[in-house]
C-alpha cells in the first residue's frame, strides 16, 4: 500500500484512466471557435450508449463485424455470458479487469484503421442510424443551434465515435483510442477504454485547450459511471438514467429526461445488460483466441 493508502493496482487503473482521457481528447475532432455568433465558453458533451442512442454502439458495431467474419457466433456468444456474469452478477476481481482490458479492441490487430472507419460509415446506415433517441438529438441540436460545440464522449473506438458525431453534424467525438502504426492497428490500447473518470480528464483537456468555461458546459448520460464527467461541469443532465444516477440527480436538483415510458423502460434495462455484455466481450475476448 502506498501512504495514502491506494494499493497499486488503483494507482495503475487511474494512471490509465488519465492516459485514455488524454488520448481521447488528442483524437478529437476539434472544430476551433473561430465564426462570428460562436459560444466559444460553453460546450455539451454527451455519453452515447442509452444516452443518444439505443442500446451500446460497440454491440452495434460488433453486429456488423460479426456479419463481414471478422469473428464467429460462438464468439460473441461466449463473449456475452463472460461479460453478463461481470457486469451484472458483481463477480470481478484485478486480474480478471486487468486480462478484459489488456485484450480489448485486440481482435482488429493488422486491419487498417481505414477499412473499420469505412465499415463503421457502412454499420452506421445499418444498424445505428434508426438507433438514435429523437428527444436527445434535439437537445443536442438546442446546443449547435446557439452557437456551441457538441461532442460526442464514450467507450467506444473513437473511429466508430467519429461516424456517428459525423452523421448527427456533431462537432466531434472523443472515444477509446487503439494504438496503431503506419496506419495498421497493433492489438493495443492507448491507455485504457474511455469511462469513468477517464471521461472527466478528457473533457478538462479539451476544456483548457478551447478555452471552455466548464461552469458554462453541458454534459449528458445514463450511467452513473460517468458521475465524474457530469459533477464537472455546471449543467449536467441525466437522460434515460440507471437508478443510482437517478438518485444522484434527484438528490443534487439535476435535471432528468427520460425517453423511455412504461414497458419500454424493463425492457430497455434488461437489453443493456446484455447489450452491455456483448458489447464489451465482442472486442475483448478475441484477443486470447489470438494470443
Amino acid at each position: 500500500m502506498s501512504r495514502d493508502g491506494s494499493a497499486p493496482e488503483q494507482r495503475n487503473l487511474r494512471s490509465r484512466s488519465v492516459l485514455a482521457g488524454q488520448a481521447a481528447a488528442a483524437a478529437a475532432e476539434v472544430e476551433h471557435a473561430l465564426d462570428v455568433g460562436l459560444d466559444t465558453g460553453g460546450a455539451a458533451f454527451f455519453d452515447v450508449d442509452n444516452t443518444i442512442m439505443q442500446g451500446a454502439s460497440i454491440f452495434h458495431l460488433a453486429r456488423g463485424l460479426h456479419r463481414r467474419e471478422f469473428f464467429t457466433t460462438t464468439d460473441i456468444v461466449k463473449a456475452a455470458w463472460q461479460q453478463f456474469y461481470f457486469r451484472v452478477l458483481g463477480v470481478e476481481d484485478p486480474e480478471h479487469i486487468d486480462k478484459a482490458r489488456s485484450s480489448a479492441l485486440a481482435f482488429i490487430a493488422g486491419h487498417r484503421v481505414s477499412e473499420l472507419e469505412q465499415i463503421g460509415e457502412e454499420i452506421f446506415d445499418e444498424n445505428m442510424a434508426d438507433k438514435i433517441w429523437p428527444g436527445t438529438r434535439a437537445i443536442a441540436q438546442w446546443h449547435l443551434d446557439r452557437g456551441q460545440r457538441v461532442w460526442l464522449i464514450t467507450a467506444a473506438p473513437i473511429e466508430i465515435a467519429a461516424v456517428i458525431a459525423r452523421r448527427l453534424g456533431l462537432t466531434g467525438a472523443l472515444g477509446t483510442v487503439a494504438e496503431h502504426v503506419d496506419g495498421v492497428y497493433t492489438g493495443l490500447l492507448v491507455g485504457d477504454m474511455l469511462h469513468g473518470e477517464g471521461k472527466a480528464v478528457a473533457v478538462r483537456e479539451i476544456a483548457e485547450r478551447e478555452g471552455l468555461v466548464l461552469d458554462e458546459c453541458y454534459a449528458y448520460s445514463d450511467s452513473s459511471n460517468d458521475l465524474p464527467m457530469l459533477s464537472l461541469v455546471g449543467h449536467p443532465c441525466a437522460i434515460n438514467p440507471d437508478s443510482a444516477l437517478r438518485a444522484h440527480a434527484r438528490s443534487n436538483g439535476w435535471r432528468i429526461r427520460d425517453y423511455r415510458t412504461g414497458r419500454k423502460i424493463m425492457v430497455a434495462s434488461s437489453k443493456a445488460a446484455m447489450v452491455g455484455a456483448a458489447a464489451g466481450g465482442a472486442w475483448k475476448l478475441l484477443r486470447q483466441r489470438r494470443s
